[in-house]
Formats: C-alpha cells, sequence, structure tokens
C-alpha cells in the first residue's frame, strides 16, 4: 500500500471544492510539529502558537472561499492529557473557520462500525478519502487514499450520522 506523506494529505485542501471532514478516533496522536508545544502545555507554560501558523493560514484561506472543514472528535472521557491540550486548542481552530464537534465514546449510536479498519480519515468532497496510519506511539506514518465508492459511501453514512449527534465545541463541556 503506497502512504502520502502529510504534507501531501494537506495538499488536498488546494483541489476540493466543498466540503472536507475529518474524523479523528483516537485519544493520543504524535506529531513533531506538536512535540514541542505540548510539552510546554505540560508544564504550564505559554505558546505563541507560532508552529500552527500554515494550518491557520491553509484553513482560513479554504473556508473564506466558503468551502466547509469540520471534524467530529470522537473521544473518551475522561479525557487523556492529549485531549485536554486539544479541546484547549480547539478556539484557534473555530477563528480559521473549522467547524468541530466533540462525541463521547459512551454516546456514539448503538452499532456503530467504524469503517477502513476504525482509522481516522479526511473525507474530500464525498468522493475521496485520504486514511490514516498510524505507528503505536501515534505518530502519522501516512495516509491512504481510497476512491472506491462503496467505502465512500459508507464513510459518507457515517461521517453523516455523527454529525447529527456530536456535541458543538461551544456546548462541549470538558
Amino acid at each position: 500500500m503506497d502512504l502520502i506523506t502529510s504534507a501531501q494529505r494537506d495538499e488536498l485542501f488546494d483541489s476540493f471544492t466543498h466540503d472536507a471532514f475529518h474524523l479523528e478516533l483516537r485519544d493520543d496522536y504524535g506529531s513533531p510539529i506538536e512535540d514541542s508545544p505540548y510539552a510546554r502545555w505540560q508544564r504550564g507554560e505559554s505558546d505563541d502558537y507560532a508552529w500552527l501558523g500554515p494550518w491557520m493560514t491553509r484553513m482560513k484561506r479554504v473556508t473564506g472561499e466558503g468551502k466547509a472543514v469540520r471534524r467530529v472528535r470522537v473521544i473518551t472521557e475522561p479525557h487523556t492529557q492529549y485531549v485536554r491540550w486539544e479541546h484547549s486548542l480547539t478556539n484557534l481552530n473555530l477563528e480559521a473557520g473549522e467547524d468541530i464537534r466533540w462525541l463521547p465514546r459512551h454516546l456514539l449510536p448503538e452499532g456503530v462500525v467504524f469503517p477502513v479498519a476504525g482509522r481516522d480519515w479526511w473525507l474530500y468532497d464525498d468522493r475521496l478519502l485520504a486514511v490514516g496510519h498510524f505507528d503505536p506511539e501515534g505518530r502519522v506514518l501516512g495516509s491512504e487514499i481510497v476512491t472506491e465508492a462503496a467505502t465512500v459511501a459508507e464513510c459518507v453514512r457515517l461521517r453523516d450520522l455523527l454529525w447529527a449527534v456530536a456535541i458543538p465545541h461551544a456546548e462541549y463541556k470538558s
């Protein structure tokens, strides 16, 4: 299986036309760009968020063009430290135009089955998936591009189901 890099996946934001949706299923992630800011947060130190600059610029541009960027974060309660940190940063994502909702695992609709082996994925324009692959520590190995119609349709169905029951960030109390 061929994997694209995170940078190549981010380039997909330059070509989608109306909707990008991210399903996040992990309670912990590892990313070299996040290591230092996360460690500072754990020590109670301040952050200038400069490391988020490229993402924020991209999100402001695409959402400013009228395109939607949405996420559902399926999380365990009580939260891991990483989820607490992620929650503390979410207002920055919202300011850039993303729409983020939270869904505690215990509130998942009965019988939900996660396609693509329960991995995270980005869905672009209901036609292309970028399925995340991670190592055991949660570090991104890359994304697998999937365009197979039945798999994409299952992800569209799940996105719509989860979006309807997930809690908007402003209403979710961590």
